[in-house]
């Protein structure tokens, strides 16, 4: 992936100390180790292991981040930003695996950070009807997230 010069960093946009640009499309900047997205005063940073899912179509960037919070951003110019944000997510993904549970289902994922050292990170993506906030479930997914570790060695 081609890098781009910190020159054509926007405004607002404050990189961490040995971050790398990789693709800017308006005020949207995606570096190594995460995604900047447009804010009223400076940029939201979303490391990369905070990404659950992110789409491009008709323009607009949509990004849903661990936990449900949502952004929105036309991209007039995207650039290579929606290349960017495809493949640095992907790399993030080191165990995906749909659960069957008695209620339904639930998507449990483990998403390291870019850079090697960082810690592993759970969640629990449940499916369409069911309430992630039950006890009962958490429970379940939990012990599934158990029997995966254990599996995985991970």
């Amino acid at each position: 992936m081609r890098l781009t010069w910190r020159k054509n960093v926007p405004d607002g946009v404050v990189l961490q100390r040995g971050e790398r640009v990789l693709a800017v499309g308006g005020e949207t900047v995606a570096t190594d180790a995460a995604l900047y997205l447009p804010g009223t005063d400076e940029a939201t940073r979303l490391p990369w292991e905070r990404v659950e899912q992110a789409t491009w179509q008709d323009g607009v960037l949509a990004v849903r981040e661990v936990g449900g919070r949502r952004h929105t951003v036309p991209l007039a110019e995207p650039g290579s930003v929606p290349e960017a944000v495809r493949e640095r997510v992907t790399a993030t993904v080191v165990s995906s695996t749909h659960v069957t549970l008695p209620a339904g289902g639930v998507r449990i994922v483990g998403r390291r950070p870019p850079r090697a050292d960082g810690e592993l990170r759970w969640s629990f993506v449940f499916d369409r009807g069911l309430d992630p906030a039950d006890p009962g479930l958490l429970a379940q997914a939990e012990q599934a997230l158990e029997e995966i570790r254990r599996q995985t060695g991970l």
